[in-house]
């Protein structure tokens, strides 16, 4: 089993930044695919960003394209997630997930462990 816990959240002003760490525990020596997802208030979950195993490989939703990056460190088990230029939005709980299988996709299914989610608000 793999725990995630994100970090990060908080509120902040239209144009502002927030860093958003997500620190993995337990099977942490499988190799993992890392997500970042998010979901606002009656709305369906919506894909943020994800990193292969190794860092080599990003990709974005085209809602942060340009603003977001997503980046691992995998010696401390943890991967970030920048957010940049942020707008109202973006006010979504973020939530990270992973697998240990070898996918790049960005439907949360692929995606058997998840976090709790941490809030993130900006406001105009």
């Amino acid at each position: 089993q793999v725990q995630l816990v994100e970090s990060g959240g908080g509120t902040v002003q239209a144009g502002g930044s927030l860093n958003l760490s997500c620190a993995a525990s337990g099977r942490t020596s499988i190799t993992f695919t890392n997500v970042w997802f998010r979901q606002a208030p009656g709305k369906e979950r919506e894909f943020v960003a994800l990193i292969n195993w190794n860092g080599g490989r990003t990709v974005y939703g085209n809602s942060v394209k340009g603003r977001f990056t997503i980046s691992k460190d995998n010696a401390k088990n943890t991967v970030y997630l920048q957010l940049h230029s942020l707008n109202p939005e973006d006010t979504a709980v973020y939530y990270c997930a992973a697998t240990t299988r070898y996918v790049a996709s960005t439907s949360s299914g692929q995606y058997p462990y998840w976090g709790q989610g941490t809030q993130v608000t900006v406001s105009s």
